[in-house]
């Protein structure tokens, strides 16, 4: 939003005042929270319930946003922005998690990748509000949204692996059966879920939480996403983003730099789109395996995007939600996702040193070497899901 909001306040007619050090606070202060708002999102999770916790965030949410629209000095936009920021963060292992346990294992990997196809949308609507509409009416706008998820979440179950974890198994069995049908797969899903869960003392406790935590079970996942994330980010995906148009300029582009984000933006997606079917035909091994040998043509900006798009980029989002057990699904998924926000605020910041240090060409070509080593590693440790139920992928 940040991209919409700073050249309006920095036009001669603008309302509000902003200095150059303001304006890059008013960039940044969206990010300071999204690590923490991870962990407090998983913890949130873990405690009050998937769906419970997607109402919680949304007060914030839609307070932020109103908060930057009716805003008449800049500590009021810091404000808005810290807040809109915590709950991007605190949705980052929610909204994985809430799909993977409410979903059948033959659409869960497509609607996962949907989530980076959401994202890439919204980029795409923000951007074009920002074009055709003032900063504060397009803030108001952006309220809306966390507002219709509000109200349509009162009408869904709670997660059924969720309840059924805390020994209540009667509204468990109508959550799975409200979501998934009375097929005699989906029967048989139940019945293990249930199953498991009757042999296991009801969790109530931070002291259980921390015991599952510290289990293989837990551990061994979590590295695997740490890895993840890690090369997701050190791919350069997100840098790329930050800097799409100080990179077509160092490449000597004389496109325009409004046009060029527009169509980056439009590209990033259809590439989703093309992801999310790609994740539903394909499993997620070779997808990665085709993530990292798309940095090679490394002048070519338009394959590295499409690569990138249909691997590296929504693949730690569809995983996150499955890989963890159930026990410890909500925390392992947020400290997971905190350390990718860590990673992508430290790669963001270092692009501009690195290219300064080594050229454009030299971070490209260091992105590369981590995106295609990532990909051989993750190859062989990364443990195929698709098509497999989450007790399965657990046990």
């Amino acid at each position: 939003f940040s991209a919409v909001l700073l050249p309006q306040l920095q036009a001669p007619d603008s309302t509000i005042t902003v200095t150059e050090d303001e304006a890059s606070w008013i960039a940044s202060i969206a990010a300071l929270p999204m690590a923490p708002g991870c962990v407090l999102g998983g913890l949130l999770m873990e405690r009050l319930g998937r769906r419970a916790a997607h109402q919680v965030v949304c007060v914030p949410h839609i307070l932020g946003w109103v908060l930057i629209s009716v805003a008449r000095n800049v500590p009021a936009i810091y404000v808005g922005r810290f807040l809109t920021g915590l709950c991007l963060g605190m949705n980052g292992p929610l909204s994985p998690v809430f799909i993977a346990e409410t979903s059948g294992p033959e659409f869960r990997g497509v609607l996962l990748a949907m989530v980076s196809l959401a994202v890439a949308i919204g980029i795409l609507v923000g951007n074009f509000l920002g074009t055709v509409l003032s900063w504060q009416l397009a803030a108001a706008i952006s309220a809306v949204f966390p507002l219709v998820c509000y109200v349509g979440v009162f009408w869904v179950p709670e997660s059924p692996v969720w309840l059924a974890a805390r020994g209540r198994h009667a509204e468990a069995t109508a959550a799975f059966r409200w979501y998934r049908g009375c097929s005699a797969d989906v029967v048989k899903e139940l019945t293990d879920l249930l199953g498991k869960h009757a042999a296991e003392r009801p969790r109530q406790t931070w002291a259980d939480l921390w015991g599952e935590v510290c289990k293989m079970s837990f551990l061994k996942p979590f590295f695997v996403m740490i890895v993840f994330f890690l090369v997701m980010q050190c791919s350069g995906v997100n840098a790329v983003s930050f800097y799409t148009v100080s990179i077509l300029d160092g490449v000597g582009s004389g496109m325009d730099s409004y046009v060029a984000t527009n169509v980056i933006g439009l590209v990033r997606v259809v590439v989703s789109a093309v992801g999310c079917i790609l994740t539903r035909r394909f499993g997620r091994r070779p997808l990665l395996g085709a993530a990292g040998p798309g940095w090679v043509p490394l002048l070519l900006l338009m394959v590295y995007i499409f690569f990138m798009g249909i691997g590296l980029v929504p693949l730690p989002w569809v995983m996150v939600g499955e890989v963890f057990p159930a026990a410890a699904r909500g925390l392992g998924s947020g400290c997971s996702s905190c350390f990718c926000f860590v990673v992508f605020f430290a790669v963001v910041k270092t692009l501009p040193a690195l290219a300064a240090t080594v050229g454009i060409h030299g971070a490209f070509y260091a992105y590369g070497a981590v995106a295609l080593g990532g990909a051989v590693f993750l190859y062989a440790f990364l443990p195929e899901t698709r098509n497999r139920t989450l007790q399965d992928i657990e046990d």
